[in-house]
């Protein structure tokens, strides 16, 4: 077993871009991240979030789970308490709870919400089926229209092309455990639920 592999990350994503063709320039423009940021990734001097690996996924249209794959066969992947690639945006902790695996199917990060924030607004569809464990604290979930009220030790399965969203209108923190049925297009559904968390 062996826990991400952060330090390595860097050197892949460089060699992908260059199988890739693309020059540093390019795959700014592609990703929205600076040529100084990425190439800081590229040479270990900065350690990437997972927002900044979802988009640089997206740019070079390949899974995220691409980034981590070694020349043996990972069949395992082990991830201490607190140390799994995290994005924040107002309001949102998102968390990757284990990644790596070749061919991986399912992808799980465990995700804090503050009172108030969701994406009621802005309800979001993608690909394959999602999983939701209310682990603290209590959250509405809206998937297609109906309201489902999760508390600590609920659960939730749905076909994630329907509309959903989620909003904690509680006065204190949520914390659930989600995870993604993965799909060829599966950065774009990580990179739609990075996006929300805001007011």
């Amino acid at each position: 077993m062996s826990q991400i592999p952060q330090p390595n990350v860097g050197q892949r994503i460089r060699s992908l871009r260059e199988r890739y063709g693309l020059s540093l320039r390019a795959l700014s423009e592609r990703c929205g991240l600076s040529i100084n940021a990425i190439s800081q990734i590229e040479r270990g001097e900065n350690s990437p979030t997972v927002s900044s690996l979802h988009r640089l996924a997206g740019a070079l249209n390949i899974p995220i789970t691409d980034f981590f794959h070694h020349e043996e066969k990972q069949v395992a992947v082990f991830v201490k308490r607190n140390s799994g690639l995290r994005a924040q945006s107002d309001g949102l902790t998102m968390e990757s709870l284990g990644i790596g695996l070749l061919n991986q199917q399912l992808e799980p990060f465990r995700i804090q919400i503050q009172p108030g924030r969701g994406n009621t607004d802005d309800p979001i569809n993608h690909s394959g089926e999602e999983f939701v464990h209310c682990l603290e604290g209590e959250i509405d979930y809206c998937v297609a229209e109906r309201i489902f009220h999760l508390e600590q030790g609920d659960s939730l399965l749905f076909e994630a092309a329907e509309p959903h969203a989620y909003l904690n209108s509680s006065q204190n923190p949520a914390t659930i455990l989600l995870v993604f049925q993965s799909s060829q297009d599966s950065h774009l559904a990580r990179q739609l639920h990075l996006e929300v968390g805001q007011p």
